[in-house]
């Protein structure tokens, strides 16, 4: 059996794209498809199905992928302990992050990192659902501390952090600055949709006592960056994490409202599987220890 299509299948059933894994391998899309029919053809069995616009494990492919996922995660990381012995970090660091935290999180490290220890390659992916990350393929994961897996090692990613309620000073001038949680049912407001379809409630603390309201919203998008910017054209409320708006903040082109019931709130966590990592990803969560964000 070999070992190169056996791990072309496995990029090509997590990506669930030919395209998206070649790209990963740095080959041709071309060489993956012969790659995985190759395969399938020594095994007997469709392992993929395949049309125009998707491709998706077949029930005989997703056991394989679940087989194989960990195997070939333990192939790397004695691969990567070659680079060990060397006495450098080496090999591919695989994280799966909401996009906030890869955002003010992940981005402010990556120079600084790949700057001291050239040999560590980062795949970074933005994704807002939850993920089981040894059977994606990802050697770590970032969620908040609510979303975590109790058998995780967790590394906290930095300071606390804090949503901020801005609008426009166009918006305050026309509508007036809330005061209370329900002032806001009565403006104009801009929310955020999950890939999952889910809208989540705008959340609000104050004296310990927790309120949630879901407002009307002039605007719905699963993008950030459209939000943000309908905020800065006067659309409407935008709830965004401070650290994406402090600048507009501070330049006067957004208006913080209702700061007293927006407490800060502990950093994301980086989380693992296991102790016994790669070099590269122990590298990283070293680097993760001592930095400042």
């Amino acid at each position: 059996m070999n070992l190169a299509d056996l791990d072309a299948f496995s990029a090509v059933a997590r990506h669930r794209s030919f395209r998206r894994a070649a790209a990963e391998r740095g080959v041709a899309p071309s060489s993956m498809s012969k790659s995985v029919r190759d395969l399938e053809a020594r095994l007997g069995v469709r392992l993929l199905n395949r049309t125009t616009r998707s491709v998706a494990p077949t029930a005989a492919g997703q056991r394989l992928l679940d087989r194989l996922s960990p195997a070939l995660s333990e192939i790397a990381a004695a691969v990567d302990q070659v680079g060990d012995e060397a006495g450098e970090p080496a090999g591919t660091v695989r994280i799966n992050a909401p996009e906030p935290a890869v955002e003010l999180m992940l981005a402010p490290l990556v120079a600084a990192f790949l700057a001291a220890h050239p040999k560590v390659r980062l795949e970074i992916v933005a994704e807002a659902a939850f993920v089981d990350i040894v059977k994606a393929g990802f050697d770590a994961g970032v969620r908040w501390d609510e979303s975590l897996a109790q058998d995780m090692i967790a590394v906290s990613l930095g300071a606390a952090q804090r949503y901020a309620l801005v609008a426009a000073p166009e918006v305050i001038a026309k509508y007036g600055a809330p005061s209370l949680p329900r002032d806001l049912l009565a403006k104009p407001c801009l929310r955020i949709r999950f890939p999952s379809g889910v809208m989540p409630a705008w959340e609000f603390e104050r004296d310990g006592v927790t309120t949630k309201i879901e407002p009307g919203a002039r605007l719905v998008t699963t993008n950030i960056p459209l939000l943000l910017r309908a905020a800065l054209d006067g659309v409407g409320f935008c709830l965004a994490f401070e650290g994406q708006v402090r600048e507009h903040i501070a330049a006067g082109r957004l208006v913080s409202v209702m700061e007293d019931w927006l407490p800060p709130f502990p950093a994301p966590f980086l989380y693992y599987p296991s102790r016994d990592v790669p070099s590269a990803l122990r590298a990283f969560i070293e680097f993760v220890k001592h930095a400042k964000v």
